[in-house]
């Protein structure tokens, strides 16, 4: 099976790395990484990073079984100009490939007029996929057989949990988290800071912010406990812990991450207009 990434930033890239994970350890998806990106040289270091391939878009339209599509959504139709004749030729030919869209606020049916025919599954994946601990979002759209869902999910298993959601649901999960890596990142720094503040050396600081994260989220994870129930574990009756949780709550907190993430669905919502 040859796997084709249009796009190799940030999310493409962690894509096409824990898709080539996936294919090291499963024989069925023995094939090519074939990647492709306006800038050769980023494509280049990735391909050797991973054991891909650099290609041109010709040949990841005419080759790839399965082609992640990771452009801006006002690059699609251009796109789509591009690779009519040799998508046609492969849909007449018995080898239509399944796309794999995460363009932000495109949903499955406006796709679908770009590359009519192609079976598609839309994704909202985090940057965690880099390291096997992402999440992805996913709805399938018309057309999509169960053996391309299977595909699908085979070459995602090594890029963290998945979880298939109606498509009207995708926009607020990406929100959540898609975006939310980058307020957990603020909150990791924002505690560093306050280590740094109470007089720990940055390094020291920094690694305890990140570790402190890290666990407190396998712990939730683990035990499947309510946060609430696990931050009252934390704080004893007069202690400190209440007393920063008090601070935070003056601060709210709360209410500022909740709407860091209404912001960001909002923002999504503009898009797809």
């Amino acid at each position: 099976m040859n796997i084709g990434f249009i796009g190799t930033g940030n999310m493409g890239g962690a894509l096409a790395a824990a898709a080539a994970r996936a294919a090291a350890g499963n024989g069925r998806l023995g094939g090519r990484i074939l990647l492709c990106d306006n800038d050769s040289a980023k494509a280049g270091a990735l391909a050797a990073r991973i054991g891909g391939a650099v290609v041109t878009l010709d040949e990841i339209f005419a080759a790839a079984d399965i082609i992640f599509f990771g452009v801006k959504p006002q690059g699609l139709r251009a796109l789509a100009d591009e690779s009519a004749a040799l998508l046609a030729a492969r849909i007449s030919g018995g080898r239509t490939p399944l796309a794999v869209t995460m363009a932000a606020g495109v949903e499955l049916e406006k796709f679908s007029g770009y590359f009519p025919g192609i079976p598609a599954i839309r994704i909202m994946p985090n940057t965690p996929v880099s390291v096997g601990e992402g999440m992805i979002f996913w709805c399938a759209g018309d057309g999509v057989s169960d053996a391309a869902r299977g595909d699908f999910l085979a070459v995602m298993s090594c890029a963290g949990r998945l979880c298939e959601l109606p498509e009207k649901q995708i926009d607020a999960a990406g929100a959540l988290s898609g975006c939310g890596p980058a307020f957990v990142y603020m909150f990791i720094d924002a505690l560093a800071d306050g280590g740094v503040a109470a007089g720990l050396a940055r390094s020291v600081a920094r690694e305890a912010a990140v570790q402190t994260v890290f666990g407190s989220a396998a712990l939730a994870r683990e035990t499947g406990k309510h946060p609430g129930e696990l931050k009252d574990a934390v704080c004893s009756p007069g202690g400190t812990t209440i007393e920063g949780v008090r601070t935070l709550e003056e601060r709210a907190f709360r209410a500022a991450v909740t709407d860091a993430v209404i912001a960001a669905y909002e923002k999504t919502a503009k898009l797809s207009h």
